[in-house]
């Protein structure tokens, strides 16, 4: 399934977040979305998930999802949201139980999605006994649970140390190599855009307008960090979002 997103744009009463947004998200893709700092990043994104209602234009899903895909677009957030009291096998269980599945099935999809995100041996740990990194696999394992036709993630790296995000980005590379999935990914980091996104769409501070969208042609697969080529594609976001990224952050001080 494709989305399209088209002259979408928001107003919270009598300030503009988003304008005239359009954009075009194919199958099996991962497209990055990077921007100054209140350019309604998050705000796109929970608009194209359907937890908020535009003001303006659409978002369009092309093609169906898959016959197995049991929540189409489905969210990964910053904050894990892992249920204290349940396993690791509980918490991603949560999103199976109110639907009609066999046993034998629900407890087939929480094997392969734990196998899938290297965390069978953790099966029956409760989150206080896991690091960050593997709480948010963990995180991720209940998204992929559902078999979504879109991931939408939203900095879900952002609250992690750095050597953890060097060893999540390796593992969603890994994730998307095996089985190809498409995502929307926000994130503040230019460095994890050039390593996930097919495209990266860099917005304009607020109101949000897209500015550019870049493509980079490497195979995930070969993107490693220190790469000449992503640091040329980094320098170049940069260059795109430098003035205006000062400029939002000298807005928000002063408000």
């Amino acid at each position: 399934m494709d989305l399209a997103v088209e002259g979408l744009g928001h107003r919270y009463g009598g300030t503009e977040v988003l304008r005239d947004i359009s954009l075009e998200i194919p199958a099996g893709r991962i497209l990055c979305v990077v921007g100054p700092s209140g350019c309604g990043k998050s705000t796109l994104l929970r608009m194209i998930g359907g937890l908020e209602r535009p003001s303006a234009g659409r978002v369009v899903q092309i093609g169906e999802a898959p016959a197995t895909s049991l929540n189409p677009l489905t969210f990964v957030f910053q904050d894990f949201a892992l249920l204290p009291w349940r396993s690791v096998a509980g918490n991603v269980s949560l999103v199976l139980e109110d639907n009609a599945l066999p046993r034998a099935r629900r407890d087939a999809i929480i094997a392969d999605v734990l196998a899938r995100t290297r965390l069978s041996d953790f099966a029956h740990a409760l989150p206080r006994q896991l690091s960050g990194g593997m709480k948010q696999r963990v995180a991720i394992a209940r998204a992929l649970a559902v078999d979504p036709a879109v991931l939408l993630m939203d900095e879900p790296l952002s609250a992690l140390d750095a050597q953890t995000r060097e060893l999540l980005m390796e593992d969603l590379i890994g994730l998307w190599s095996r089985t190809p999935f498409t995502a929307i990914y926000v994130t503040h980091n230019l460095a994890e855009a050039v390593r996930l996104g097919h495209r990266i769409a860099v917005l304009s501070r607020r109101p949000g307008q897209v500015r550019e969208v870049v493509e980079i042609d490497m195979p995930l697969a070969d993107r490693q960090a220190g790469d000449p080529e992503l640091e040329a594609v980094q320098a170049r976001l940069w260059d795109l979002m430098r003035d205006e990224a000062r400029a939002a952050d000298a807005e928000l001080l002063d408000g």
